[in-house]
């Protein structure tokens, strides 16, 4: 029974093997950040010069920029506190309000949604130089954004499904 016991204490210490997996998206966040200075100055030096569609391209890379940067915070943060370890942030004033009550399925829900989200920037980025984009081209995004949608569709059903059923089975016993 000890060797038992051994085995799981291990197997429970392996979730530790993903910490540098986070620590690994916070250095691609500080790229994502450089990124983001480097496209902001371009936008800024170029001001007066730039066309509207010019303008209006940059500032959607730039929201692009900062979606996936929050994605990059949502996979970190909630990714380390459900499968890794729980930060201690209890009446930290800057908690976020989505930590309190994360887990895998609402995770995989906030996920998608920002995966939509990116998606819907590149879809409008791919409109407005339309004239300069391939309609193969323009039609493949726009079926794998619909693609994005629906996942993210049947993920929050199942994730409502799971919930259901859990509180069913909580309620039975």
């Amino acid at each position: 029974m000890k060797a038992v016991a051994k085995l799981e204490a291990f197997i429970f210490w392996s979730r530790w093997l993903q910490a540098p997996l986070y620590l690994g998206l916070i250095a691609a966040q500080g790229v994502y950040v450089y990124q983001f200075m480097h496209e902001l100055i371009h936008l800024i030096s170029k001001a007066g010069t730039l066309s509207e569609a010019e303008v209006m391209l940059i500032v959607l890379g730039l929201i692009d920029v900062v979606m996936i940067a929050n994605l990059l915070i949502m996979v970190t943060v909630g990714g380390y506190e459900t499968f890794v370890s729980r930060l201690d942030l209890d009446g930290h004033p800057d908690q976020p309000e989505w930590l309190s009550h994360v887990n895998a399925g609402v995770l995989k829900v906030k996920l998608a949604t920002a995966l939509i989200g990116i998606s819907s920037i590149h879809l409008l980025k791919t409109f407005i130089n339309a004239a300069q984009i391939e309609d193969r081209v323009i039609i493949a995004q726009a079926c794998i954004h619909a693609l994005f949608l629906l996942s993210a569709v049947m993920i929050a059903i199942t994730d409502k499904v799971m919930t259901q059923t859990l509180a069913l089975q909580h309620q039975n016993h």
